[in-house]
């Protein structure tokens, strides 16, 4: 198999590894993966008999994902009794990635591991995947069955070196019954920033705010592509590697700039980072808007216990953006490539598998995710949930809506989840007082293209 690209020397890839965010000194645990073959039980058996090829399969879903997941590996095995795949939660998607890490140079890893979208350039360089494109190639795989806005995200060089799994993007979220006793139309949610601004003052009442949002960098790079503005350099990473952040460019100081102006005239709240938080104060009706990942819709519903009419809308955008649109968020597959060639091709059916109309179809039901597969919305089981949810087809709209630029197909950079803590560093200083969007976003987008530069360092050419 090929390996793709090596990373230089391990003294020089450890150093780089200590740059990236929330380094976890937890260790993976070392499972068998091995592919072992069994002697026949009789004497004058004809042939020896083989045993399944055991995949272990690292991801990083809890609650309704976790359980989700754990019925998709067992519905394969009882298909597949040649392959078995065990599912095994390894934390949150950093905690993961750290562990993979750590297993480096053994064999304790995963044959498949799931990683969230911002780890996708640094899976990439790590040389430790075989691109799904090679499988793709050999078995005549279809791509255009697959959601184009979706596989765009992770086409990088011309190549899909992962298949996307759980795919989501931001929405607005808004109390329609709110709206109503506020003057507002219920069904015309505001679509740029300056009808979320006056939409925000009209839900406030005595001083309380009239919506929030969370300190969540992935807001930020959303706001970027929704003004169809590169959040790095060359091409968003995508022509070139990124060497420079464009983080401080007037699509940053806008959104910061708007965004301050309203917690200083205290229209929206600063609940901190956390979309629980806001989540939270949005179904107890503190506040009548907030802005969420579509992934979250159940929970916001169910959340809300009924108590009022949820509306939701696109992601706002200044009123002077003429288009642009969201990135998808979520994570991937993919294949390592210290395993043997049974294994990988074992990993490629599995994958296969997951990617089926009917299989996507009830992980969306699942979860709230969505379909990577077009045809999975003919099931019957995604158009029962999509009239009990019809919420949701907001998120599909929206993603269909996205232009096709290197904007909404989302920014590559190797320190991607280091740079989303920065920016989250930058805002919180803005939003408490402490400084001013342009001067703040300077030094935040020095920082990240200072950790592109070292990271950029390590990466054999």
């Amino acid at each position: 198999m090929v390996k793709g690209f090596r990373l230089k020397k391990r003294g020089t890839f450890a150093l780089m590894l200590a740059a990236l965010v929330l380094v976890i000194s937890a260790c993976g645990t070392k499972t068998d993966t091995s592919s072992t073959p069994a002697a026949g039980g009789q004497a004058d058996a004809a042939a020896a008999t083989t045993e399944p090829v055991q995949l272990n399969w690292w991801h990083s879903m809890s609650g309704a994902g976790e359980k989700a997941i754990n019925q998709l590996a067992s519905d394969f095995n009882a298909s597949h009794p040649d392959i078995q795949v065990k599912a095994i939660y390894q934390g949150k998607y950093d905690e993961s990635l750290n562990k993979l890490k750590a297993s480096m140079g053994s064999d304790s890893g995963p044959d498949i591991i799931q990683v969230y979208e911002i780890g996708s350039k640094f899976m990439i360089d790590s040389g430790m995947i075989t691109p799904v494109q090679q499988f793709i190639d050999k078995d005549n795989f279809d791509l255009s069955q697959l959601e184009p806005n979706i596989i765009r995200y992770y086409t990088i060089d011309g190549k899909l070196n992962a298949m996307p799994f759980n795919t989501s993007n931001p929405i607005l979220y808004y109390n329609k019954d709110m709206f109503k006793a506020a003057g507002l139309d219920p069904e015309n949610p505001p679509k740029t920033y300056e009808e979320f601004e006056q939409a925000a003052k009209a839900l406030g009442k005595d001083g309380k705010p009239g919506a929030s949002m969370a300190i969540y960098g992935w807001f930020m790079e959303q706001f970027f592509a929704n003004q169809n503005a590169d959040y790095v350099n060359n091409g968003n990473g995508r022509d070139s590697a990124a060497t420079e952040s464009l983080l401080n460019s007037e699509a940053g100081v806008k959104t910061l700039s708007w965004w301050k102006k309203m917690i200083d005239e205290k229209t929206v709240s600063n609940l901190g980072r956390s979309t629980d938080d806001t989540t939270a104060a949005f179904t107890a009706e503190q506040i009548g808007m907030t802005l969420d990942s579509t992934a979250g819709l159940r929970k916001i519903v169910e959340g809300s216990g009924g108590k009022f009419e949820l509306g939701t809308g696109f992601l706002p955008r200044p009123a002077d953006a003429k288009d642009g649109g969201v990135v998808v968020g979520g994570a991937s597959l993919y294949i390592m490539n210290n395993k043997s060639d049974a294994q990988q091709q074992a990993a490629w059916e599995f994958i296969k598998y997951l990617a089926t109309p009917e299989v996507q179809a009830n992980w969306s039901v699942a979860t709230g995710y969505f379909p990577i597969t077009t045809a999975a919305y003919d099931q019957q089981v995604l158009k029962d949930n999509m009239a009990k949810y019809p919420q949701f087809q907001t998120a599909v709209d929206q993603l269909h809506a996205s232009v096709d630029s290197t904007a909404t197909s989302g920014a590559v950079m190797g320190v991607f989840p280091e740079a989303r803590q920065i920016v989250e560093g930058a805002i919180e200083t803005v939003l408490n007082g402490q400084g001013e969007p342009q001067e703040a976003l300077d030094a935040a987008a020095k920082q990240i293209t200072d950790k592109i530069a070292q990271y950029n360092s390590t990466v054999k050419k």
